[in-house]
């Protein structure tokens, strides 16, 4: 394994009411480097009642962490945060070994999931209640923002130190206490995180983190009386399984799900800019992200010379080991989601698509793909219905406004969407008119802890990160008082 200056944060054990845990039967699961498939680690595979001793301890701990004032809780959090730059080589050599991205790009992940830390540590200060008039000049009505109380956060494997952070950030912020369940494929940047969580002051019982069986722990942390918020980040599937077991308690939930985004290039656009965004898009994280640009749609009069550019940019990528240098494509993090890419490309193959550049499993071996663009793709095939969650870029062509406007709706899904164009009123048309919960225009990346993050439709429910994302893990009273005036 790689050297880290602080070898402590490298945990194989789960985090349990501020103490670190076996499990009591003494199993446990390997994690395996996608790189090379080599053996990283191992986690605890923990059973039932293990999982419930960590939601007792957050609901042990909700009572004193609820009542510390916002700046109290926010201190802390900064804190938190300073220990998490400080120990950012470290935490993104974590990263790289569980999830196989290049170093540098892990590097980003550390400062971007440190920023929803920060962000919503000043985010506590400002849940703010109101007062409202009332028709009885002896009454008062006050609402305020409560903690919503014990939490549960189940978190994917692409991005493990972000995914993180902005669930379990404005959880602890707002006052709540939280029981996460990270990736069993990625589990030891969250178990990293919690250890500095420790050293920031967090109170034990306030986070908890457990690994194991995803569905045994899915099921418990869903349908659990004392959990009353559930926050979910992975598969349409499996977010419409949790949805149903958490209706059996009127859990608030807040789910990020699949996503299918178009990448819309108008006649007018700024090709080479497009072209830019494009490979930020589609090709960072090797694909495997749920925003990342899943079907280009560009208009018939730009289409040759856009897929030439990309062309040219694609066959420049450098698809190495993520430690090595230069490196801009790691591994896909495993088997079963290279299995998927080879049938989208030979279903796509089939119906006359042409493969412009790539596609196949690179010389490397492993779960390394070549980047991969393939143009003439049709409604009718795979790709353009199904996520990717790979370095494909599947182009097709449209002629009007309207059958750009059709084709990118025309799904399930409605997390992002991307449009390239120079005409404002276009602009506002196109924006108005996409049934997606982001729209980035002229740029091929938006995320920013202090905007909305998430989608319609299929796509889920809730929003993450910005002033909206902390309202997730409130609840609103209403307090009415009566005899202010004298009788």
């Amino acid at each position: 394994m790689h050297y880290l200056n602080d070898p402590k944060l490298f945990r194989q054990q789960c985090y349990i009411n501020g103490e670190w845990v076996a499990a009591s039967s003494g199993h446990t699961f390997d994690i395996t480097n996608p790189s090379d498939g080599s053996v990283i680690g191992s986690a605890p595979l923990l059973d039932g009642f293990e999982i419930n001793s960590a939601i007792e301890a957050a609901h042990r701990s909700l009572p004193e962490w609820k009542r510390k004032t916002a700046k109290e809780r926010s201190l802390i959090l900064k804190h938190w945060v300073r220990l998490i730059m400080n120990h950012q080589e470290d935490l993104a050599t974590i990263v790289t070994l569980e999830q196989g991205k290049p170093f540098k790009d892990a590097k980003g992940e550390i400062t971007y999931g440190a920023s929803y830390i920060e962000w919503f540590a000043e985010e506590a200060k400002r849940i703010y209640g109101e007062i409202i008039p009332t028709n009885h000049p002896g009454n008062r009505i006050l609402v305020s923002k409560d903690p919503i109380g014990v939490c549960a956060a189940i978190t994917p494997w692409n991005f493990p130190f972000t995914m993180v952070t902005r669930k379990i950030a404005p959880a602890i912020a707002a006052g709540c206490t939280i029981v996460l369940k990270p990736s069993e494929k990625t589990p030891f940047s969250a178990l990293a995180l919690a250890e500095l969580s420790r050293r920031a002051g967090l109170p034990k019982g306030v986070l908890n983190v457990v690994t194991g069986d995803p569905a045994k722990i899915g099921g418990i942390l869903s349908t659990h009386p004392l959990i009353r918020k559930l926050t979910f980040t992975g598969s349409t599937a499996v977010g419409k399984h949790l949805l149903k077991n958490c209706a059996e308690t009127i859990k608030k939930v807040s789910l990020e799900l699949g996503g299918h985004a178009p990448f819309i290039i108008f006649d007018d656009a700024d090709i080479d800019s497009a072209v830019k965004g494009a490979m930020i898009s589609k090709y960072r994280n090797a694909g495997q992200t749920c925003v990342c640009a899943n079907r280009f749609i560009v208009h018939d009069a730009v289409y040759d010379i856009f897929t030439q550019k990309l062309v040219e940019q694609v066959q420049k990528l450098s698809v190495a080991d993520g430690f090595a240098e230069g490196a801009q494509l790691g591994p896909l993090i495993d088997r079963a989601s290279l299995d998927k890419i080879d049938i989208q490309i030979q279903d796509a193959v089939s119906k006359h698509a042409r493969i412009l550049a790539g596609g196949n499993i690179h010389a490397l071996g492993g779960t390394f793909f070549q980047p991969t663009v393939i143009g003439d793709v049709t409604a009718d095939m795979r790709i353009s219905h199904e996520e990717t969650f790979g370095p494909v870029a599947p182009v097709s062509r449209f002629h009007t406004e309207q059958e750009a406007i059709q084709i990118a709706n025309n799904t399930e899904s409605g997390l992002a969407a991307y449009l390239y164009t120079k005409d404002i009123s276009r602009i506002f048309r196109i924006s108005e008119s996409l049934e997606y919960g982001i729209v980035s225009v002229n740029t091929g990346i938006f995320s920013n802890e202090a905007a909305p993050f998430g989608g319609v439709k299929q796509s889920g429910i809730g929003r993450e990160g910005s002033k909206y994302g902390i309202e997730e893990f409130v609840e609103i009273k209403q307090i009415c008082i009566g005899g202010i005036l004298p009788s």
